[in-house]
């Protein structure tokens, strides 16, 4: 079964190394995705974050420059195993040609600095996707913050949405052909992206509220929006995001996931669910420990019912209608 992963942190975790004096490799290392285990899970895409962490950097921008290259550097030492991808036809082609696709997205909007020029450099360096925030109020709007002391660890801002450079920048994505991704967003967020967008847009790496509290999930109306508008929402494999408190403990499980799939398919409907992995993101492997071992949630959501069908739209196909319809 193909996979399309629509979130993963590799870069941001091999530049820390890279940092630390150590040689990084993206063919073989002991992180959760590397190019010999992408083949062995049989991927088709996978979607590369440059992480941006707004509260402990001084240059947003700067940060995400510097994974950003070392992301093309990386490209440029495998092109016989993975190239980069700016459109839909990049994909199909290198799927003809027997190789993996790589697209690039930024995790945290703070990287433009509420700049429409910096959002259409960084579109020029490749980035096709962005989350407008990560966990951090910045210059575009605000996220679904950390409050240590709530019972669920975080709680819901249904106040505070987008700023008025959000909108502009959104407006700008829109007709750049950059996909908005709500995921980290708050639900203020959520709904002005909503009423103020057209054309499909995303949740990378969120999974349905109703059955993990985590407030960085979806709740049912934000689920059934999503789908209304042709979206897609990728399937989180961090314990915290499944667990029904909201916190979970120790490996997720490819059966939380497959309920999870479960509640988003029969809310939405079978277009709306993608995988967002989050992988070297999370602090707990699941249950396949890495990317080599995907197969095992296909056999999963298999014995649990889902037609052949549901399964590929679930892996690949759904994300992929997404990006043949934005990524021109």
């Amino acid at each position: 079964m193909k996979v399309v992963d629509m979130h993963c942190d590799t870069i941001s975790g091999l530049l820390h190394r890279e940092k630390k004096g150590e040689q990084v490799n993206l063919q073989e290392n002991h992180m959760m995705i590397d190019l010999t285990k992408m083949r062995q899970g049989d991927y088709l895409l996978q979607t590369f974050a440059a992480f941006v962490n707004y509260g402990r950097c001084e240059n947003a921008l700067e940060s995400a420059l510097e994974q950003i290259d070392l992301f093309y550097r990386l490209m440029a030492a495998n092109q016989e195993w993975i190239r980069p991808v700016g459109s839909y036809a990049d994909i199909v082609k290198n799927q003809q040609d027997g190789v993996m696709s790589a697209l690039l997205s930024v995790e945290e909007g703070g990287a433009c600095k509420g700049n429409p020029a910096f959002l259409r450099m960084l579109y020029r360096l490749g980035v096709r996707m962005m989350t407008l925030t990560w966990n951090y109020e910045n210059e575009l709007a605000f996220p679904n913050e950390s409050r240590p002391n709530h019972p669920h660890g975080m709680i819901p801002d249904t106040e505070h949405g987008l700023k008025a450079v959000g909108f502009d920048i959104i407006e700008e994505m829109e007709r750049l052909g950059m996909i908005v991704d709500v995921s980290h967003l708050s639900d203020a967020g959520f709904w002005d992206v909503y009423h103020h967008t057209k054309r499909p847009f995303i949740a990378s790496h969120s999974n349905a509220r109703r059955m993990s509290t985590h407030c960085r999930n979806l709740t049912d109306d934000m689920i059934k929006a999503l789908a209304e508008r042709g979206g897609v929402t990728g399937i989180n494999y961090c314990n915290s995001f499944l667990a029904a408190d909201g916190r979970g403990r120790g490996a997720a499980s490819t059966e939380e996931m497959s309920a999870h799939i479960r509640y988003l398919m029969n809310l939405g409907g079978e277009d709306l669910v993608g995988l967002g992995s989050d992988f070297d993101g999370i602090d707990t492997a699941p249950q396949m420990q890495n990317c080599a071992g995907m197969q095992q949630l296909a056999d999963q959501l298999a014995h649990d019912g889902f037609t052949t069908g549901q399964i590929e739209k679930v892996f690949y196909k759904n994300v992929l209608r997404v990006f043949e319809e934005i990524l021109k």
